[in-house]
């Protein structure tokens, strides 16, 4: 499978509102639920512009993992990205037919590869003890588990 990473742009509002429905349910297993509102397609909008507009400032930057059609596929996140100490938080979600097929893992390498070219020294995840999958790709990835657990949390660093 061809995967690429595109940075989220306003063309992506509903290809990627239509991914997040689909995958509600999935997710959810893993995760925190998002809001009610997330799941209306105008609110969903507005969070969008919101997200661009944190792109724009360079606080975060928001890809989505394409197929080689174009396809919405997952999303990868580099957020709460701090330029001065050179670090920022990942996060990542693939939809539930592309799951166990190697695609969190190259999307996560092209992100690493994508931050290194920025300039980041370190890239920090949080997974949930009961996403084994999640916990799974961080490994592959050579991501190091930190030593105390918080609560229903795993904590894992990167240098790049």
């Amino acid at each position: 499978m061809n995967l690429y990473l595109s940075l989220l742009s306003l063309n992506d509002v509903k290809p990627l509102f239509m991914f997040e429905k689909e995958n509600k349910a999935f997710f959810e297993q893993f995760v925190p639920p998002r809001p009610d509102s997330y799941f209306r397609y105008e609110d969903f909008s507005e969070i969008l512009i919101e997200l661009l507009e944190e792109q724009d400032d360079r606080r975060s930057l928001f890809y989505l993992i394409k197929d080689e059609n174009g396809k919405i596929i997952g999303r990868m996140n580099l957020v709460d990205i701090d330029w001065v100490k050179k670090y920022g938080n990942i996060g990542y979600r693939v939809g539930q037919q592309y799951t166990g097929k190697g695609a969190a893992v190259k999307g996560l390498q092209l992100l690493m590869s994508e931050a290194k070219d920025f300039g980041l020294i370190e890239l920090r995840a949080k997974t949930t003890k009961n996403n084994l999958a999640s916990q799974k790709v961080l490994d592959k990835c050579l991501f190091q588990k930190e030593p105390e657990e918080k609560g229903d949390f795993i904590d894992y660093k990167k240098a790049l």
